[in-house]
């Protein structure tokens, strides 16, 4: 019986990135459902039902693991979910399951907040705060380092094989010049991020919406995305 296709609800952010490159890779049908974020598409009754926190990316397998359609948010236990019904790209063994599951939530817990917090002062804030600024700029410099120095150690993030802790950091740090950041100042993090960038999997998922996202210029989305419009109690 063929699988029928995971129906993903996303936009073509870092997050909705990680969650589309993790389904080319792992050859999963899928269809997408774009969630506007800057139009407030996450705000709907529909995506609120599978994902409560108001966030992409939200998953809906019709064939979840007791047979039964199963829906998901929040990018990391996406990729987790993924990885298990698959097998792929999450080892077997404790040793190296955990291994990689703490860089995962590196990212979760760490790349993903701060990278956010430089685009949003360093691009998006209505006025520029220089202390916020260089907080989170010096806070992304600190995390690349991180980054670097393990990758001077092991191939990948988590050790010898390409995983979902690879699969989640990479699509944060495409936007590295934002972020205040000369990617040749961390080489061992550049050769990773090229290598990454060249998987066939990789460039088909980054594409998926691409021409949709426009940049974030009118009041209207600003406010919808940090504003009073994702304040309001629902």
């Amino acid at each position: 019986m063929p699988q029928a296709p995971i129906e993903v609800h996303s936009w073509p952010t870092p997050n909705g990135h990680k969650v589309h490159i993790m389904l080319e890779e792992c050859g999963l049908p899928w269809r997408v459902h774009p969630v506007n974020i800057g139009k407030g598409k996450q705000f709907e009754p529909g995506f609120l039902a599978i994902s409560p926190n108001n966030k992409i990316p939200a998953i809906v397998d019709p064939q979840g693991p007791d047979g039964q359609p199963i829906s998901l948010f929040e990018s990391g236990a996406i990729l987790v979910y993924l990885a298990g019904k698959t097998g792929r790209f999450l080892p077997e063994g404790d040793r190296a399951r955990y291994q990689v599951l703490q860089w995962l939530m590196f990212q979760m817990g760490g790349v993903g907040p701060m990278l956010g917090q430089a685009h949003h002062f360093r691009l998006y804030a209505p006025e520029k705060i220089p202390y916020a600024i260089d907080r989170y700029t010096n806070e992304a410099k600190r995390l690349y380092g991180v980054i670097d120095r393990q990758l001077g150690r092991t191939p990948w993030i988590a050790g010898d094989d390409y995983s979902i802790a690879d699969i989640a950091i990479f699509p944060w740090l495409r936007s590295w010049q934002n972020q205040g950041i000369v990617l040749t100042d961390y080489p061992h993090l550049k050769k990773w991020f090229d290598t990454i960038a060249a998987r066939p999997a990789v460039q088909r998922a980054v594409q998926v919406m691409a021409d949709l996202r426009k940049p974030l210029t009118d009041d209207k989305s600003r406010d919808i995305l940090f504003g009073k419009t994702q304040y309001q109690k629902r």
